[in-house]
């Protein structure tokens, strides 16, 4: 059985926002796009840019840095020269209340 981690409530992140937080020493940002929150670290795995200070499009993020851009979902790089994905995370809302699964 998992545990969860309250990260935020559902009112503190808006559409097409980042929420960057720290736990346990681990760099994570939510993001909401379109209605949907997604989980991952915001460290690019490229250079070790600060996501959370990217550009949300449709493509995903793209990291301050170098351009490169990640896909929300899974992590994914979709351009160079970023070559491995992100870290992501499971997450579940209850009572208006985000969790985030313990790493």
């Amino acid at each position: 059985m998992s545990d969860w981690i309250k990260v935020c409530n559902t009112n503190e992140i808006s559409d097409n926002q980042i929420f960057p937080f720290d736990h346990e020493g681990n760099k994570i940002m939510l993001v909401k796009k379109d209605g949907s929150i997604f989980a991952l670290d915001r460290i690019c795995t490229h250079a070790e840019a600060d996501l959370s200070t990217g550009i949300l499009s449709e493509s995903g993020i793209t990291c301050p840095l170098h351009l490169s851009v990640f896909n929300l979902e899974n992590g994914t790089p979709q351009n160079p020269p970023a070559e491995k994905s992100l870290k992501t995370y499971n997450l579940k809302i209850e009572e208006n209340e985000i969790y985030l699964e313990a790493l």
